[in-house]
This record gives structure tokens, sequence and C-alpha cells, in this order.
């Protein structure tokens, strides 16, 4: 039978209006086997470090108190062969152009999701995509997201993409970790962060993974896989 794979997704800056030059999603995926073991040994890391076991680990929430945990979660996210992330960079967001591609900035942001779960998608293995609930419109887009993602692989059947789902992010430790590390490469790419314990989170990341956070890495990249992404420029 083929291996059930966990996809768990994420966000930052997606807002039309939100003045920031770039969004990122991403996505942590493991296999579904493993999946309980890896959110009990978050669980488990949170209450070493003193965070409480249902502590909602999130970008937002990282500071210097905190710093021994957030460090100990991406050491872990590393060292942890099954687990693996991908992020999506969307630059120059002042520059899309919606009205031009008769789309709207919702149905630009799920054009931007497809880009970053396309790739990850193999006929030899099926998938469960979850999203955070909070951040998307779910129904009847979710439904749409997933018929593309079958579409564009020939699994007219439903049968490779079992699912898109939303969820709380405070009850999925892999949302979080999502979360973490789709804030920290949104970082890297906005320069927007005075913060000294986000900061030395980006620079931890970018010494575990060998890559800046800001350029494009090869395709078959598994373990830190980006690509950046950038709007045409208007004809003249």
């Amino acid at each position: 039978m083929p291996e059930l794979i966990n996809i768990y997704c994420d966000e930052s800056c997606h807002l039309a209006n939100d003045k920031q030059r770039a969004m990122t999603l991403g996505a942590v995926w493991c296999s579904a086997a493993s999946a309980r073991e890896i959110a009990d040994h978050i669980r488990a890391l949170k209450t070493r470090h003193g965070m409480g076991r249902d502590f909602e680990s999130k970008w937002t929430k990282v500071s210097p108190g905190g710093m021994r945990f957030y460090q100990a979660l991406l050491d872990y996210f590393f060292e942890n062969p099954d687990l693996h992330f991908r992020a999506v960079i969307a630059t120059e967001k002042a520059r899309l152009r919606h009205a031009d591609f008769k789309q709207t900035h919702a149905g630009w942001y799920y054009k931007m999701y497809f880009q970053l779960l396309s790739v990850l998608l193999s006929p030899w293995a099926h998938y469960a995509i979850y999203l955070d609930i909070k951040d998307t419109q779910g129904g009847p887009t979710l439904r749409k997201l997933r018929e593309v993602l079958c579409n564009n692989i020939y699994d007219f059947d439903r049968e490779i993409v079992k699912r898109t789902q939303t969820v709380r992010s405070h009850e999925v430790e892999q949302i979080q970790l999502a979360d973490l590390l789709t804030g920290i490469v949104s970082a890297a790419n906005r320069d927007a962060t005075s913060s000294s314990a986000k900061l030395a989170l980006v620079a931890r990341m970018r010494e575990r993974s060998g890559y800046s956070l800001t350029r494009t890495t090869l395709l078959r990249e598994d373990k830190v896989n980006i690509f950046r992404w950038t709007p045409r420029v208007a004809q003249q």
C-alpha cells in the first residue's frame, strides 16, 4: 500500500493590504505513521523547557525568554530525517496586477499554494494536506485546490491527494512548526525584525540548512526547499 504523507501548511504576510513586500507560504511534511511520535516529541520539548505541554509555539511568540525552546525545536527539525520543509516566497507584492489576470487576491493566494504543494506530490504515495483554519477561506476553495492538484498529476479518481482540510493550529504541533519555519524564512526575506531572538533563529536556520533562505534551491532539495517567485513586470 502506498505510504500516506501528511503536509502541514502555514503562511506569513499573505493579506492584500498589509504593506509587506513579500508573502511566504510554508509546508512541513512527514509520514503519517510518524506524525504522532513527532507531535509527542515536540510536546516533550515544550515541557522540558518550561513552556507548558499545551503552549502554542508561533513565530510571533519568539522572545529571548523562550529561545532555548525554539532553538531546540529548530534543531529537532534538522535532526529528524522524517521532517521536511518547503517555502514559496512571493516577492514584490506591490507589483501584483490581479485585474490583468482576471483574478482576486484570494485566487492568486491559492495559485501560490499550488506552487507550494504541486512539486511535493508523487504518484507512489497518498497525501493529506492540512491548512490552518484561521488563515483560509475553507470549504469550496479547499476543494478546488485539491481538484487542481489532482488534475495536475492525472489523479482523476482523487486517490493520491486524499484530503485537503483545515485544522486549528493550537491542536497540531506540525502546523506550529510550519508557522515557525515560515516565519523564519519570511523574516529573512523582509529584513523586518529587530528582535535579537528572531534574528538568532534566522541565523541558526541559515547555518543548519546551508542556504541563505532568500534564493531558490534545487527542486530536488527535500530538507529545506525554497522557491522564490516574482511577478511579471507590466508591459508598457
